[in-house]
């Protein structure tokens, strides 16, 4: 009873150092909102009003239906330009994508010759350039066979591929984008938050004050470890709330609750990791500098911005061990699929194994830094 006494009043000091921190309270009210609202509409995965440009030659009713087919969102308004403008034009950034109709396209299309069109792409805007590609083949290609449909018969495929979208039928990025930062945002403040508590009581002399009284190096980490994650969880249950259903209007399906508790399982190892990593640091910039080679693979490489089958086998079986790997797959599986605990338990189990591995780790590290001080 002692035991738990010291760590739950150890926890509400940290709770209360952390309200007189004015600075790091709007870094996580940030975070949780204006943070997740930019980023979740500010880097769309779908083509967005991008610039494109027409080189008419050929001045006919089949290169006029295809320059309508062309307008916002997906694209902007495009510019009609002559062909000596298109190199120019591309050099100094104008354009994304030029399609030049040649002389004669139409007449020669009737007449069965087969046509070409050229598209020219700035491939430095890799994301437009990649995904509008295919945009702009599939809008030219309906437009032509909508229009020779009208003036000879063409052969009828005997199969249809009817496509469905399931859990996103819109393709709407701002649905992924909004959870992906989520879970971003857990990650660096359940991390910053612990690494930061440990730092800043060796800064202040307070960890002194620590070592003389009746606690132990597992009660004062334990506390460290609760009250922040208690932080984290009820700032991002608020955020996913009134932020992702409220102000973005992303329709969740799953279980609160089973997300709610998913996310205890996983600032459990990445408040732990928070510990090691404030035991290895030794002030402020150390940790933010080790922040930095932890945090990018724990993002980029967990599943949530690229799908993991696509990353090399080595990689994959690497990300593994990291947390990050199972709760992406955990916030994916609840929030979008709406799937229960028989579906995602062994994810739970692999967050409770590195949790725990990290808590050992980190307590062993904190014992050994907190011997060397007495």
């Amino acid at each position: 009873m002692d035991t738990l006494l010291n760590i739950f009043y150890l926890g509400i000091k940290e709770i209360r150092s952390l309200g007189r921190d004015t600075l790091m309270l709007f870094i996580i009210g940030f975070m949780f909102s204006a943070q997740i609202y930019v980023i979740a509409n500010g880097m769309p995965q779908s083509l967005n009003k991008a610039p494109i440009a027409i080189v008419d030659e050929d001045q006919s009713p089949l290169s006029t239906r295809i320059i309508n087919a062309f307008y916002p969102p997906h694209f902007l308004v495009p510019d009609i330009i002559d062909q000596y403008a298109t190199d120019p034009g591309m050099d100094s950034g104008l354009y994304t994508f030029v399609l030049d109709i040649p002389p004669n396209f139409q007449r020669d299309l009737l007449a069965g010759q087969n046509p070409t069109l050229q598209l020219n792409i700035d491939a430095t805007r890799i994301a437009q350039a990649f995904i509008g590609n295919n945009y702009v083949q599939t809008i030219v290609n309906g437009e032509v066979s909508t229009f020779v449909q009208g003036h000879r018969t063409l052969v009828t495929l005997p199969v249809e591929l009817e496509v469905r979208a399931l859990f996103n039928p819109n393709l709407n990025s701002v649905w992924f984008g909004a959870v992906i930062e989520l879970v971003n945002s857990i990650t660096a403040l359940s991390i910053v938050l612990t690494g930061a508590a440990l730092i800043r009581e060796r800064e202040h002399g307070t960890i002194e004050h620590l070592l003389v009284m009746p606690l132990n190096p597992f009660e004062i980490m334990l506390a460290k470890v609760w009250s922040m994650a208690v932080i984290v969880i009820l700032v991002a249950t608020a955020s996913i709330i009134f932020v992702v259903e409220g102000w973005l209007e992303v329709p969740l399906q799953g279980s609160l609750l089973l997300f709610v508790t998913s996310m205890s399982l996983y600032l459990f190892a990445t408040t732990s990791l928070g510990i090691l990593l404030g035991t290895v640091a030794r002030t402020m910039p150390q940790l933010g500098l080790l922040l930095l080679i932890i945090l990018l693979p724990l993002e980029m490489l967990s599943g949530g911005l690229t799908p993991r089958e696509s990353m090399p086998e080595f990689v994959q079986n690497i990300m593994l061990a990291a947390p990050t790997t199972h709760f992406v797959s955990l916030v994916q599986a609840i929030l979008y699929r709406g799937a229960d605990f028989s579906i995602v338990w062994p994810q739970f189990l692999a967050l409770l194994g590195i949790g725990g591995i990290f808590f050992f780790l980190a307590l062993t590290r904190f014992r050994k830094t907190i011997g060397s001080m007495v």
